[in-house]
């Protein structure tokens, strides 16, 4: 039985997405056990209006405060110890489940999720790491640190290529991930000082399956597994991705729109344009992993609506079966032993 924790009461939309989303999920899952957390009354009254007969698989772990999409995370780790975050995070402390997903906000759930769980040995500090599409689709390309560390050194670049390595290998089932690192061009002689050191380390490590550097539009033609880039410009990244989808999406519902012989139009071309929204729809990939922790826990997208929020828990399923904590820890322990993080 794989018991997960959800922070029903996180993101923009609350109980209204987590609760149909765990009720969707559980009836594919007949192993699964799910955990609501947050206000028992509000959540009582979600799961009597969606008419689900309980088999005992969903249960509600109450809590009597939630953190704002708003909240500072400093002020939420020091002041809401009682929040449906906070709960669920501790549950996975304590042992009672064995992954959290969260839709709430993102730096107050690394920054409680880091207090709570602590990072593995030898980690210094966790990262977000997601999973984007490529021109391949069937193939994915998972991309880190998206935003939990603004400012990463070099031994910070090299640990976020070893666990993304690890991952990718759990969870992706590709035996050698091709890790390259995010530049401002393929050859040797770009980047600034702290690329190229981290180039040279990932260079030093045999283990990792590390390709060099990659420009920007390289993450999208499958020709690497893992990229690795500090959070600033993961999170710059992430963000242009999510505006190009919706700018193309723009532009071709406009186009089919812009009278009746276009509809008509739009009409005969249903049967490709349902395909292309569904590729284009970033729900279909939710679920960022904040990778690094001795416990699983995955970020919903705020915004997520039922189907997506849906994703992020078969995502910490999917994780909570390869046991990926013990083997980034035993991994990185590994690695770390082989490549000195002081001879640069």
């Amino acid at each position: 039985m794989i018991v997960i924790s959800i922070d029903a009461m996180g993101g923009d939309y609350g109980p209204d997405v987590t609760v149909p989303a765990a009720i969707a999920v559980l009836k594919r899952h007949p192993e699964l056990k799910l955990v609501l957390v947050g206000d028992q009354e509000v959540l009582q009254k979600k799961i009597a209006k969606l008419n689900y007969v309980n088999d005992g698989r969903l249960t509600i772990q109450h809590a009597s405060e939630q953190v704002a999409m708003d909240e500072s995370p400093a002020k939420a780790l020091r002041t809401k110890k009682d929040s449906s975050m906070r709960v669920a995070i501790n549950l996975v402390k304590e042992g009672a489940t064995q992954a959290v997903v969260s839709a709430g906000n993102t730096g107050a759930l690394m920054a409680t999720a880091r207090f709570v769980l602590k990072t593995i040995s030898g980690v210094d500090r966790p990262a977000i790491m997601v999973s984007l599409p490529t021109f391949n689709p069937v193939k994915t390309v998972r991309v880190l640190d998206l935003g939990a560390n603004v400012d990463s050194d070099v031994n910070h670049l090299y640990q976020f290529a070893v666990m993304g390595s690890v991952l990718v290998k759990a969870v992706d089932g590709i035996a050698k991930p091709r890790v390259g690192l995010l530049n401002i061009g393929s050859e040797d002689i770009k980047g600034n000082e702290q690329v190229k050191q981290a180039g040279n380390l990932l260079a030093q490590d045999q283990k990792l399956n590390y390709i060099g550097y990659i420009e920007g539009d390289a993450m999208f033609k499958g020709e690497v597994d893992v990229v690795v880039c500090d959070g600033f410009i993961g999170n710059v990244a992430l963000k242009c991705v999510e505006g190009i989808a919706k700018l193309i999406a723009h532009y071709v519902k406009r186009a089919f729109t812009k009278n009746l012989f276009t509809k008509l139009i739009a009409l005969i071309a249903l049967p490709v344009l349902k395909p292309l929204a569904e590729d284009l729809d970033p729900g279909r990939r939710n679920g960022a992993s904040l990778i690094g922790l001795q416990g699983i826990v995955i970020k919903s997208h705020g915004g997520a609506k039922t189907l997506a929020f849906a994703q992020a828990i078969e995502e910490a399923i999917l994780e909570v079966e390869k046991n990926v904590p013990q083997l980034i820890g035993e991994e990185v322990s590994k690695q770390l032993e082989n490549v000195s993080q002081t001879n640069i």
